[in-house]
């Protein structure tokens, strides 16, 4: 019988495809076989974490779901570990910082809910009292710009463990959102302005001055409106009125001072006009020689944000 080279070259490939693919499926079955499979901890939602000082009330709050291939069955519980960065140091003062962290709370299966995909769901909330009290800090410690990090570590029925060194950049974006460590700031409430002579120091990159409001139909200037009703206006140069013009070239610098009378009971307002040119800043000067404002050219125009813990 005349046997055909092309049925047996066709022959050959069949088998040797055949063999590839076998090979190759007992390959990559045993890759999935060996992967080990660990669990996520999504942030939901942060829904506070800012914490000032003198509110007791005020808390970190997260929101977090938990997520793996059993749907979140495969953790056991949640830890909360929990540090102190002072931000706050003085010169020649003593850092607080924590070196090691504290491990605040173990969160078990039963504190879980499930959520709107079928996964388990926390949410976690601490006091400032509660941070203070759960670390080797006290209270005369903490001040504004300092953090708290609190770090959560899942612990899986199987012994395994899962936190922020376990993160890739798939986790930590995106859907996800899966940082495992959050940081709370301390912020300082606004509180009446100490009683006393002001001082806000101005500079002008350009060099030709800036005026309080009132000038030229309402320009740039800054706006300090106390509690009683009292308005102060300042400016490089003094307030616009037809025809003079107190601004002139080699106006770069210059000091202007205002007043807060005893007796305030609530706190003042401070607002920018705005900084049309990108050339005008500014510093705040309390009576106790603090600097509680240090604002940029092209600083926005709006509310500032007054630093009270700096005074």
């Amino acid at each position: 019988m005349k046997f055909s080279y092309k049925y047996l070259s066709a022959l050959i490939i069949f088998i040797f495809i055949f063999t590839s693919c076998e090979d190759n499926d007992q390959v990559v079955d045993g890759i999935v076989d060996n992967v080990e499979r660990g669990a996520i901890l999504r942030t939901v939602e942060v829904i506070s974490n800012e914490i000032p000082i003198g509110n007791d009330e005020s808390n970190f709050a997260v929101d977090l779901e938990i997520q793996d291939i059993e749907n979140g069955t495969l953790v056991q519980s949640v830890e909360v570990w929990l540090g102190f960065r002072d931000n706050s140091v003085a010169e020649g003062g003593t850092d607080f910082s924590t070196t090691e962290e504290v491990l605040s709370e173990t969160i078990d299966t039963s504190d879980f809910m499930i959520g709107e995909f079928g996964l388990p769901r926390f949410s976690y909330m601490i006091t400032l009292p509660e941070l203070v009290s759960e670390l080797p800090i006290s209270n005369s410690t903490v001040d504004g710009s300092d953090q708290f990090t609190i770090r959560f570590e899942l612990v899986l029925v199987d012994g395994r463990r899962f936190s922020f060194a376990d993160n890739s950049g798939t986790l930590t974006g995106s859907f996800f959102s899966s940082p495992f460590l959050y940081t709370a700031t301390v912020v300082c409430p606004p509180k009446p302005p100490t009683p006393g002579v002001w001082t806000v120091e101005m500079q002008d990159s350009y060099g030709d001055g800036w005026q309080p409001t009132t000038a030229n139909g309402g320009g740039p200037g800054l706006i300090v409106t106390l509690s009683d009703g009292t308005v102060f206006e300042i400016g490089l140069c003094t307030p616009y009125e037809d025809p003079g013009y107190d601004c002139s070239d080699g106006t770069s610098a210059g000091t202007a001072t205002f007043t807060v009378p005893d007796g305030l009971e609530e706190a003042a307002d401070f607002a920018f006009q705005g900084d049309f040119w990108g050339e005008m800043s500014f510093q705040i000067i309390t009576p106790n020689g603090n600097t509680v404002g240090d604002f940029p050219a092209s600083t926005d125009a709006g509310s500032l944000a007054i630093d009270f813990c700096k005074d």
